[in-house]
């Protein structure tokens, strides 16, 4: 059976069941539509229902999507450039990329790295774009209509090193620093979407994307000049102000409206 949803908004699950296999699905009221669409069907809105329906509490949510790359957009609040020593009110992007290897699920474990290397690593929550389709030198009009969809993402960065390092490969690349999910949401706004962290229930982050400094459309045509945009690869928008460090046995959420929540914990 085929779903023609192209006009309302889907909330797109990638998970796996009691017997090790995965599946993407579409999130309906607690319980997931198993799919039989590959992610590339998804993306082209071919969605194959195959009959199965599982409880989202009954099976272990996987990251969103397996992107090629993850591009994240540095210092596009002005706030958080303030408290991390950056620049304020950039005229172009500061951007650099964290590897696949970072990412880690909804409720996947941030493990800290030895104290010999850092000493201070702290949270970021952001939005994050899913790419649904080839993008190469796009239009900042058209910009949008190259987005599939929009996810939560935690820029875990180890603070000290950012700031001794003359670039962030280290201080943002370490394994597990990428939290992504828990799913993807379709037809959503992503230039006024609130967002909420906390650390341990306590507020630490409160901002939306409509304080962005550099806006989502300019950022995906920006970068569409420097490298070409691939589907699946994801697009982290940035951080508001609040960020702050986190230590062994810390649970640490990062909530969009209209997406869910994305939870993680740090060990």
């Amino acid at each position: 059976m085929t779903m023609n949803l192209l006009q309302r908004t889907k909330t797109i699950v990638r998970y796996q069941n009691i017997f090790g296999e995965k599946y993407y699905g579409i999130v309906q009221d607690g319980e997931i539509l198993q799919l039989s669409s590959n992610f590339n069907e998804i993306i082209n809105n071919e969605l194959k229902l195959d009959g199965v329906r599982v409880k989202v509490a009954d099976v272990k949510i996987l990251e969103p999507v397996k992107p090629q790359k993850v591009v994240n957009f540095g210092w596009t609040y002005a706030e958080h450039a303030k408290e991390t020593g950056g620049k304020a009110n950039l005229k172009e992007p500061f951007l650099f990329l964290k590897p696949a290897s970072s990412l880690i699920p909804n409720e996947g474990e941030i493990i800290l790295p030895s104290p010999s290397l850092t000493n201070q690593v702290e949270m970021e929550g952001e939005v994050a774009l899913i790419i649904g389709k080839r993008a190469k030198n796009i239009k900042e009009e058209e910009a949008l209509d190259y987005v599939f969809g929009c996810t939560i993402f935690n820029d875990v960065t180890a603070r000290d090193l950012t700031q001794t390092d003359p670039q962030f490969t280290r201080g943002k690349g370490f394994d597990t620093f990428g939290p992504l999910g828990p799913w993807i949401v379709t037809g959503l706004d992503p230039t006024n979407l609130r967002i909420i962290t906390t650390l341990n229930d306590k507020v630490v982050q409160d901002g939306s994307t409509n304080q962005m400094s550099l806006s989502i459309p300019y950022l995906i045509s920006w970068i569409s000049r420097v490298m070409t945009l691939e589907p699946g690869d994801v697009l982290a928008t940035g951080s508001p102000s609040g960020s702050c460090p986190m230590k062994s046995g810390d649970v640490v959420s990062v909530e969009v409206e209209n997406i869910g929540k994305l939870l993680n914990y740090v060990k």
